[in-house]
Order: structure tokens, then C-alpha cells, then sequence
């Protein structure tokens, strides 16, 4: 099978396209050929192998000294299961599937083999392969920090880093909870935000939300990156700050202030759970969640999509869609560009 090999740690040229032994599923597992994937911000981490110089050796323990010691990257997946497992009664041949396959990763490769426990769910009719691969891990960090949050009707949330994977499942789960919600990226990204269900946007590079009189009863920091102090007195006397991906000075900070008043500050890290899939799912069968899907690459493309995602102008997500190039060029031109409409 074909496969993009992370050979080492560092620029998107370290990855390579190689012929794999195609997988074969154990007992309880399922083998799935793979239809899309996704690049998200955290593959590229792994693969650039840029994290802060505490988390350092304790990372490259785990993940590898010289290279990935899981050398297929890719976090999310959607496709169609081929063969199961003995023992897997969770799902058959045929069935349409998307998930998250964890630190297993995997998802760059035309065939990957899954625990049938893992969080992975049936695709509803109505959606495409690339569309489903976009919710796993965005919408599962979204709904893990959200629900610490408890968000009721009438509050005011602030999303900072709204517009990428994360951020904007997180805008429309604290819609969906009856919050006024402002979200907070760059400019290019605003008018996405707004058709996703954002009552307000802020464009960081022109407005800074501390220096305004409005109040939050939530504030969730997608990008880690907004000056703790002023973000905590932004929020209201009872508010709540959630970390999404906080840096080293904020995990700090936040260890020795867990609250400010009654305020909270909560971070963490989010565990994937199949029941969580299947609650995201349930929006995405009715038309609740929608799918932001930028640009749509084949996996020869990898590297490229690597440089776009880590330039930041991603809006959503970016896909990788496991074709040929030929077989890419042929669906481009079949659709009129609109790969999403492939595979319903």
C-alpha cells in the first residue's frame, strides 16, 4: 500500500511517499482503506518535532529519539471498513466510517487497522468522506473543554484561535448551547466565522479584546496565546478560562492561580472517546455541525499541505484525500473543484 513516511524529524521534505505492507487486522480490530485524512497542527508538531525545551526529552522518549517511532502520521481518518477482525461485531465490510486513531496515528496511508472500540463511527448518508474526516479531533478537544464549562443559554463565550479545527467546532457546540458568541482569528477568516454562526468577530491583528469594557462568562483559548493576566480580568466575577493549548508560562501562571475570586482556570488535555464521537455525530446526521473544509490536497501533495497549515491561513481544516494524482485530476475536473461532493 502507499504511505507518506515521516524518515526523521524535521521539514515538511522529510516525508516521503513508500509502498508499506498493507495491514491485517487482528483479532477485535478493523481494517479500513483510508479515503481521507486531515492535516492538523499537531502532525506538524510531531513531525517538525517543535515543542518547548522542558517537554523536550520527555517527548522524544515517547515519540521517537532520531525519528518518529510511528513513522505514518495522521490523526483522523474517514473511510471504509474491508475486512474485521475475529471477534469485532461493532462494525462490517462495507460500512462508511471516520474517526480518530490517537497517538496509534496511521491516517496517511491507503489502509489502516483500528481497536472496533476505538472512536470511530458510521458516516451519516448525507456526508462525504472528506467532510466527516474534519470532526474527530477538532470536535472532540472542542467538546471536552466545552463541557467543563458547562455553558448555559444567554452566556457570552469568547473563542480566541476560532477559525481553525478546533475553534470552529467549538463556535458552533456554544451556539448550540444558546451562547452569544464572539470569535476571535485573523481577518481573512471572519466572514467563515460568521457563516458558521459566530454573533461577532474580532480580527487580533486590528482589535484587542482586554482592552475593551465587554465581559465573558467563558473564554476559551484555542491557540495559546492570549497574555494570561489581562484574559482572566476580561472575564466576568464567576467566568471560567479554558487552556486549550496553553504554553509553558500559562501552565505556570495557572498552577498557581487556579482561581482568581470565584473565577476558574482550568486546562488539560483531551481523551478520545467513542461515545464522544457518537454525540458529535448525532449533530452531524442533523445538519447541526457543519464541516469547514479548506483545501483538499492528494496524498502526494503532503508536503504541501504541511506548509499551508503551517503558514496559519488555514480556515477550518485541510485534507488529504487518498487518491493517485491522476485519479485527483480526474475528480477535480468531474466535480468542477468541489471535491467535497465526491463519495456522499
Amino acid at each position: 500500500m502507499r504511505a507518506m513516511v515521516c524518515t526523521r524529524y524535521g521539514p515538511p521534505e522529510v516525508l516521503e511517499l513508500q509502498q508499506l505492507d498493507k495491514p491485517v487486522p487482528k483479532a477485535g480490530e478493523i481494517l479500513i482503506k483510508v479515503r481521507a485524512a486531515t492535516v492538523t497542527a499537531g502532525d506538524c508538531e510531531i513531525r517538525s518535532f517543535k515543542f518547548p525545551v522542558l517537554l523536550w526529552i520527555p517527548l522524544r522518549l515517547f515519540f521517537g529519539l532520531r525519528k518518529p517511532r510511528v513513522n505514518v502520521l495522521g490523526q483522523e481518518f474517514a473511510g471504509e471498513v474491508e475486512a474485521v477482525g475475529t471477534g469485532q461485531t461493532a462494525f462490517k465490510k462495507g460500512d462508511r466510517v471516520y474517526g480518530a486513531t490517537g497517538l496509534k496515528l496511521g491516517a496517511y496511508a491507503d489502509y489502516l487497522c483500528l481497536s472496533g472500540s476505538s472512536p470511530i463511527a458510521r458516516i451519516p448518508e448525507e456526508i462525504g468522506f472528506e467532510e466527516a474526516a474534519t470532526i474527530p479531533t477538532g470536535g472532540m478537544n472542542a467538546l471536552f473543554f466545552l463541557r467543563k464549562a458547562k455553558i448555559q443559554a444567554g452566556q457570552k463565550v469568547l473563542i480566541i484561535g476560532a477559525g481553525g479545527s478546533i475553534g470552529t467546532v467549538a463556535v458552533q457546540l456554544a451556539k448550540h448551547s444558546g451562547a452569544e458568541v464572539t470569535a476571535i482569528d485573523s481577518k481573512e477568516k471572519l466572514d467563515m466565522l460568521l457563516s458558521i454562526g459566530a454573533d461577532r468577530v474580532i480580527d487580533y491583528r486590528q482589535e484587542d479584546f482586554t482592552a475593551e469594557r465587554e465581559k465573558y462568562d467563558v473564554i476559551f483559548d484555542v491557540a495559546g496565546k492570549s497574555p494570561f493576566t489581562k484574559t482572566v480580568n476580561t472575564l466576568t466575577p464567576k467566568g471560567i478560562y479554558l487552556m486549550g493549548n496553553p504554553g509553558l508560562n500559562q501552565m505556570f501562571r495557572r498552577l498557581w492561580a487556579t482561581k482568581k475570586g470565584n473565577r476558574k482556570i482550568i486546562a488539560g488535555a483531551a481523551s478520545y472517546k467513542a461515545e464522544d464521537l457518537r454525540q458529535l455525530n448525532k449533530l452531524l446526521a442533523e445538519g447541526r455541525l457543519k464541516p469547514v473544509v479548506d483545501q483538499v490536497f492528494p496524498l502526494e501533495q503532503l508536503r504541501q499541505a504541511h506548509r499551508y497549515v503551517e503558514s496559519g491561513a488555514k480556515k477550518g481544516n485541510v485534507v488529504i484525500a487518498n487518491q493517485s494524482l491522476f485519479e485527483f485530476s480526474e475528480m477535480k475536473q468531474l466535480t468542477g473543484g468541489n471535491e467535497s461532493e465526491k463519495n456522499k
